[in-house]
């Protein structure tokens, strides 16, 4: 079965990890890892939950959005309901909400 890439891009950087994989220099679960997410999409996060989250992790608005590179009004309009994220944002959520703020923290 063919794999689906979310983009061209995407397929490239995966195509790249599975290079750096078969010669050792990535491991099985660090592939496993990228695996999802480069090939599952994600699902919209309610507003709900991203206010949820960022509680959660004990954090302000402005600290939160710091941690996802966007500005605290952003994040202000995701957990309004007036914006949703999307992209790389969404991903950062996703990490968060399943690993904790500290696997994006540097």
């Amino acid at each position: 079965m063919a794999k689906k890439y979310r983009s061209d891009a995407m397929a490239a950087i995966h195509e790249t990890m599975e290079a750096l994989h078969e010669v050792g220099a990535v491991d099985k679960q660090t592939m496993h890892d990228f695996n999802e997410a480069c090939l599952t999409p994600l699902e919209s996060i309610p507003p709900e939950a991203i206010r949820a989250l960022r509680e959660r992790e004990h954090l302000s608005q402005p600290v939160f959005a710091r941690y996802l590179n966007v500005s605290k009004n952003l994040v202000s309009d995701w957990e309004r309901g007036v914006k949703r994220p999307g992209g790389p944002a969404l991903r950062l959520l996703a990490v968060i909400e399943k690993k904790g703020i500290q696997a994006i923290a540097c």
